[in-house]
């Protein structure tokens, strides 16, 4: 990356824009904003938009970095802090921990059908992701504990019932701004913040999309679990789907108050408690 830097550092520069491109980015940016370049990794789709909104169709290497600086001249995206290397660990570990859970998946799938020929092929597959799962469990284990800030944090997290450790884990690694924004902010963030599609005297359906992805499919599985063995967020998933609310949308629903309450007790360093919740 050095000849990238020093590119860079001989220009006149005010802001560095990159798409987000499955992880390729993440070493480049962690570079440049340690030799304090003020850089930004953006979603690929809102770039895509842009460009569609300004008339750039096509869609070529030097088509989409004059895309990018337009981007970055019109829209101004706003500068994040960069995660630092712990941080980027801890996420890369997480990501390798969702690819094994997909493949192991795929290959029970695959054994429930398979002929007898390949059966015992997939068995010693199925046996060596499991074990590869378990190293990164225990490489996530050991990452959290080197560190006193994410063992409190986690500690903290994990008070809630509903939250074990891959969704304490997920929100440590893809949702550093977790109390530091305002509920509306985060359920925005997150992708949870229901948006409306109106147009004149039409009133569209409220829907959620966009946001982070592994958050929010974290938050679904603590909100599912949540709906049955957490008494505040029970009650809440009950009287909504009481009320005739589809149970999906009523899911949908406790998940935006889980992170609601979550974003408040890491806000507060405060535990949970049902009373507490409550008042969130």
């Amino acid at each position: 990356f050095r000849a990238i830097r020093e590119r860079l550092g001989a220009c006149p520069l005010n802001l560095v824009v990159m798409e987000a491109t499955g992880g390729y980015e993440t070493a480049l940016a962690a570079a440049l904003a340690a030799a304090e370049m003020p850089v930004v990794v953006v979603n690929p789709r809102q770039v895509r938009d842009f460009a569609k909104a300004i008339g750039r169709l096509a869609k070529t290497d030097r088509i989409d970095a004059r895309v990018l600086a337009l981007f970055a001249e019109r829209v101004r995206p706003p500068l994040r802090e960069m995660p630092d290397e712990a941080l980027r660990t801890l996420a890369a570990l997480l990501t390798r921990r969702r690819q094994l859970i997909e493949m192991l998946v795929a290959e029970r799938n695959r054994l429930d059908h398979a002929s007898p020929s390949v059966e015992k092929s997939l068995k010693q597959h199925i046996r060596w992701l499991e074990k590869r799962l378990d190293d990164v469990d225990s490489d996530l284990d050991q990452t959290i504990q080197q560190s006193p800030v994410w063992r409190a944090k986690e500690d903290l997290l994990r008070s809630v019932p509903g939250i074990g450790p891959v969704v304490s884990r997920t929100l440590l690694a893809d949702l550093p701004e977790l109390g530091s924004l305002n509920r509306k902010k985060i359920a925005a963030l997150v992708g949870v913040a229901p948006l409306c599609k109106d147009s004149g005297t039409l009133r569209g359906k409220r829907m959620v999309w966009g946001g982070r992805a592994p958050v929010r499919a974290a938050l679904f599985m603590g909100a599912l679990i949540a709906s049955r063995h957490n008494p505040v967020i029970r009650d809440f998933y009950k009287r909504l789907v009481d009320a005739g609310k589809p149970k999906k949308v009523a899911l949908v629903a406790c998940m935006r108050k889980m992170l609601t309450i979550l974003n408040a007790m890491v806000r507060n360093n405060t535990r949970w408690s049902s009373q507490y919740a409550l008042s969130a």
